[in-house]
């Protein structure tokens, strides 16, 4: 009895330590296969349309009929590997009003490419060592309405580049970041003749002779090495109701140093349901080396440099996908 007792007891122990081992052993294996199926990559796309539309019938106190449609669309592809972030987006928005007797208008223009590498030196400080690159320009003429004749703008006409190094800071930095570059290069295009010959957007215009004939042909290309600083802030203000911020200031060193560019939107989505939303949104630019212009007896008058605003109210569809 006693050897039969031992055996059942060895037995037994010999299974129970087989089955933690085989437990322990899965327990690694499913959280090596976890962590093999994180992917690096996330790849997100949005598109919108905000449409606005106003229509008289005998309506007493008067009015234009008119209607108005804004599309974007946003894509984002993300890479993140232990302390190496990657974030790169595209962004495109085309907007257009028809008034009642009034051709179509341009209200909205945008294509932005920007590109931003981070590398965090441990989990436990808030620095990372950044560098960023940013194209912006527009795909149709610009006008100064009612004149159509002479555009003040078109692709690369102008274009923008940035592209600098330097060290950001965010504690939640998909919510809030600091960015600072003491050695940012900018680029201004202009490849329009006509454009570049007058000086627009702050190249060197055209040398010409007393009889107006071009000597010295318009600069295409203008560079600024300055410094830049931008931040960003994103937060749910109320559980529908999301705010972001993001503000971009550079000063060159050579040319004008202490004269400040700024960048500056502000955006608020209200949140109908998953696809439907109400944005309102808030642009302001001031640039020195871009120039206003008043249409003056048929003549496009330099007014030089004023602060840019742009106020955008809409209710449209958005789609993830």
């Amino acid at each position: 009895m006693r050897v039969i007792f031992l055996l059942a007891t060895l037995c037994f122990s010999v299974h129970s330590f087989a089955q933690q081992n085989t437990i322990t052993v899965k327990s690694e294996q499913d959280s090596i296969v976890a962590k093999d199926s994180i992917k690096p990559w996330t790849i997100k796309n949005k598109a919108g349309l905000d449409l606005s539309e106003v229509t008289f019938v005998n309506w007493n106190a008067g009015g234009s009929n008119s209607i108005s449609a804004l599309t974007s669309f946003v894509t984002t592809a993300d890479f993140k590997k232990n302390n190496l972030t990657w974030k790169n987006k595209v962004l495109i928005r085309l907007g257009a009003n028809k008034q009642e007797a009034q051709k179509l208008r341009k209200t909205d223009d945008v294509l932005e490419i920007s590109s931003k590498m981070g590398y965090q030196k441990d989990t436990v400080s808030n620095w990372y060592y950044s560098a960023r690159f940013n194209f912006k320009s527009q795909f149709l003429y610009g006008y100064s309405y009612p004149n159509r004749e002479n555009p003040i703008s078109k692709f690369m006409a102008p274009g923008y580049t940035f592209l600098g190094a330097g060290a950001e800071y965010g504690k939640n930095i998909d919510k809030m970041s600091l960015y600072l570059s003491p050695l940012t290069y900018k680029g201004t295009i202009v490849l329009d003749d006509k454009l570049a010959d007058s000086g627009a957007f702050g190249v060197e215009p055209a040398v010409k002779d007393e009889q107006g004939n071009v000597i010295k042909d318009g600069q295409r290309v203008r560079s600024e090495l300055g410094i830049l600083i931008t931040s960003s802030y994103e937060t749910n203000l109320f559980p529908n109701i999301d705010f972001k911020s993001l503000i971009e200031l550079y000063t060159d060193y050579v040319n004008s140093f202490g004269n400040v560019d700024i960048n500056w939107e502000l955006l608020v989505n209200f949140k109908v349901n998953d696809h439907v939303r109400t944005a309102l949104g808030s642009h302001i630019i001031y640039d020195d080396d871009i120039s206003t212009f008043k249409e003056v007896d048929g003549m496009q008058v330099e007014q030089g440099p004023k602060m840019q605003w742009k106020q955008i109210l809409g209710v449209g569809v958005v789609f993830d996908f």
